[in-house]
């Protein structure tokens, strides 16, 4: 099932992702503390306590969120185009959309929940970031439902 019209799901999604990249790549960099914060800080939004550097719940262990966020939009970018190399991801890219998409949706449910309810703060590219995934998966479940009509 190469890339097709029909799939215009898939087309879509790869198309997301590049906003994606761009933007946990500008996170990651935030974080590593080689640019400044262009992000607004007021008593909603303040990208420091959220992604900063030395933002408590801004790394998991040694890795940066945003290092995880640049790797997994990177992944669900190529994914389509592996399955031109390996059968076994062109017999299943439908699931292994919807998974991809959906494990990033709910990592991104869970780092949204902590800004709300522990951080206290948001940060506006992280929520930019939320809206990308969020729409990416439910384009996976459309694309996942017309496979299998």
């Amino acid at each position: 099932m190469n890339l097709r019209t029909e799939n215009w799901q898939i087309r879509l999604i790869q198309l997301l992702t590049i906003p994606g990249i761009l933007t946990a790549y500008y996170l990651w960099l935030y974080h590593e503390g080689t640019l400044f914060s262009a992000c607004t800080t007021n008593a909603i939004f303040d990208c420091g306590q959220v992604s900063g550097p030395g933002a408590r719940y801004a790394s998991i262990g040694p890795i940066p969120v945003a290092m995880i966020g640049l790797v997994g939009y990177i992944f669900i970018f190529l994914l389509p185009w592996l399955q031109d190399w390996l059968p076994i991801i062109e017999e299943n890219i439908a699931e292994l959309m919807i998974g991809t998409t959906g494990l990033a949706f709910l990592f991104t449910l869970w780092l949204t929940a902590l800004e709300f309810f522990t951080i206290g703060a948001f940060c506006q590219y992280c929520l930019y970031s939320a809206a990308i995934v969020t729409v990416m998966f439910g384009l996976s479940i459309s694309y996942l439902r017309s496979d299998r009509s």
